[in-house]
């Protein structure tokens, strides 16, 4: 007789339930171990999201009490914590935020040098003809409608004249 039979009929013998050997493993120390190990990786998952929330906060919110309610909330909803936070967080960084100020304002620093003469650096109005500091010619007036025009524009926005060939070279322009 092989010796697989005489193995299941001594063990069919000796228990009456096929499920014993399944239940003597959650009595083992083994799954003991494993369930110790699984709340072990949900405590280390459950601060891990409270560290992410507070290292994205500090990068995304100036204020220390909304600092401290981001925390908090990842430190009392876990993971349903960060999911809330991603979802309700300050799109762009504070640094990211600074750099656009910057920029911004280096954009409107440019805006306001434009309205100055590009020799004195005195500021002008935009319907100067010439600078009144040091008499620099800033542009000229159209032929036609007598408005103020630019040297590099060829055609008077204004009434239309082709202005590009009736306009002396730009040295002309120069009084200093």
């Amino acid at each position: 007789m092989p010796h697989w039979i005489l193995a299941a009929a001594a063990s069919s013998d000796s228990s009456s339930n096929p499920f014993q050997s399944i239940l003597d493993f959650f009595k083992s120390p083994t799954f003991h171990l494993i369930t110790l190990l699984f709340y072990f990786m949900l405590v280390v998952l459950w601060l891990a999201c409270a560290y992410w929330v507070f290292k994205d906060a500090r990068r995304r919110v100036d204020d220390k009490i909304i600092l401290a309610v981001c925390v908090l909330t990842g430190i009392v909803f876990g993971p349903l914590g960060l999911i809330v936070y991603s979802i309700v967080r300050p799109p762009a960084l504070l640094a990211d935020r600074r750099e656009q100020e910057l920029e911004m304002q280096m954009i409107e620093q440019r805006l306001r040098e434009d309205s100055r003469c590009s020799f004195c650096k005195t500021p002008v109005r935009d319907d100067y003809l010439v600078c009144p500091t040091c008499g620099r010619r800033l542009r000229s007036t159209c032929a036609s409608c007598g408005k103020p025009i630019e040297p590099s524009w060829r055609v008077c926005p204004y009434c239309e004249t082709d202005v590009h060939g009736v306009m002396p070279p730009a040295s002309v322009y120069d009084r200093a």
